[in-house]
């Protein structure tokens, strides 16, 4: 009788910790909903490239930057940093100033052991297939309501924090109040589940829960 044994390669470590991804509309609640789940919370607004770099998109009309487009964002670093939170519980992140266009420093964020955190920004569908393929999505959520409620919303914070000019803010304003509902449209192709600010907080809570935590949501 052969001695030979054949070996199994081990088993691919599980993640510590999985991400829910929470985008919607600029002005929607993503911040203060993120805020309100008592979760770790990773800001991607943070990862927008610099106001220098040349391959920011520009608006048609030749208004500058154009900070909505995907392009204007730096999906590897993004990427990179939820992929170390959610194996290691750890990762550097960039801090952004966005009446700057610029890097001016950088944190680390520490989970603390959590098993679930959100990761939060209008750019967040943008991750949501990677995040998924690799095993570290507990779900994925696009924040929507009345449009005219966000366009306010959004203006008064952005006049508030200084974010751009006030002439830049208005037509900005203005332009994703007509493109609102197809921002929605477009992040739930993208596999977000559309929804009020009740409902996503229902889902997180149950994505946190111990019987489901570890198994990615597919749908």
């Amino acid at each position: 009788m052969s001695s030979h044994t054949t070996t199994r390669p081990p088993a691919a470590r599980p993640p510590a910790a999985r991400v829910v991804l929470l985008t919607g509309p600029s002005g929607s609640g993503k911040t203060s909903l993120a805020a309100r789940s008592g979760l770790p919370v990773l800001n991607l607004d943070d990862f927008y490239k610099e106001g220098t770099d040349p391959t920011l998109p520009q608006l048609p009309d030749g208004g500058g930057a154009d900070w909505d487009a995907p392009l204007s964002w730096d999906a590897g670093a993004a990427l990179a940093a939820i992929d170390a939170l959610c194996r290691t519980g750890r990762a550097d992140v960039p801090v952004y100033d966005i009446a700057t266009s610029a890097r001016v420093g950088a944190s680390g964020l520490d989970l603390g052991g959590a098993p679930l955190f959100i990761a939060e920004g209008i750019f967040a569908a943008e991750a949501i297939a990677d995040c998924r393929a690799a095993g570290l999505l507990a779900d994925a959520l696009c924040l929507r309501g009345r449009p005219t409620t966000t366009f306010r919303r959004r203006l008064a914070r952005d006049l508030r924090e200084g974010r751009k000019s006030a002439p830049y803010l208005v037509r900005r304003g203005l332009r994703l109040l007509r493109a609102e509902r197809s921002v929605v449209a477009r992040h739930t192709a993208l596999g977000a589940h559309p929804c009020a600010k009740p409902e996503a907080l229902a889902r997180i809570s149950a994505a946190g829960a111990p019987n489901t935590v570890g198994a990615a949501v597919s749908s």
